[in-house]
């Protein structure tokens, strides 16, 4: 009786949390970016800021970033802040997600440290290094989206992602950085 009673009492506190604290699975929720034209990588001259000249987001991209952003609504999920890639199918996703979220989503901040090193891998120790500062810099409430490229994400935790899909990222307890996957259903 004594642990049905706990039980209960540990259900009854979970339910008074807000359902970041419930869901969250970490301080980010990394997504690469929505689904795109085809292609792989950028078009050759293409121009950062110039969206006419990258591969960008296509009809269903915008879609599933929209869908996404109300999937992370209907889960009580509102990320304190909307970081992304400067290339603009990262943007474009972020701010599809921010539709999908409703009134009162944060704004999409580009961040440097998430744009592509596909053809500049010169960059990736850095850029890697610095989203794993932030990290393990996080103490909440709450968590962040990042959007970013599948290129970015492997060098990062390792893990291969489709478009339009998410992990959740944290610090471990001995400064190894952790993704598991965020489970959309």
């Amino acid at each position: 009786m004594k642990c049905s009673r706990r039980h209960a009492l540990a259900v009854a506190a979970a339910a008074t949390l807000p359902a970041y604290a419930r869901i969250a699975a970490g301080p980010v929720l990394l997504m690469r970016h929505a689904q795109t034209d085809p292609g792989i990588g950028d078009p050759p001259g293409f121009v950062l800021g110039r969206c006419a000249t990258q591969r960008n987001l296509s009809p269903q991209g915008r879609a599933q970033a929209r869908a996404f952003g109300a999937r992370l609504a209907a889960l009580g999920l509102r990320p304190t802040a909307i970081r992304s890639s400067r290339w603009c199918r990262c943007l474009h996703t972020g701010d599809e997600v921010k539709l999908g979220l409703g009134v009162g989503a944060t704004a999409v901040a580009p961040w440097p440290a998430l744009d592509s090193f596909f053809e500049a891998r010169e960059r990736e120790s850095q850029q890697t290094a610095t989203l794993s500062q932030r990290v393990k810099g996080m103490r909440g409430p709450g968590f962040e989206l990042w959007v970013s490229h599948q290129v970015n994400i492997s060098a990062f935790v390792g893990t291969a992602t489709q478009m339009g899909q998410a992990v959740w990222i944290k610090a471990r307890v001995d400064g190894s950085i952790a993704a598991s996957p965020f489970e959309t259903s």
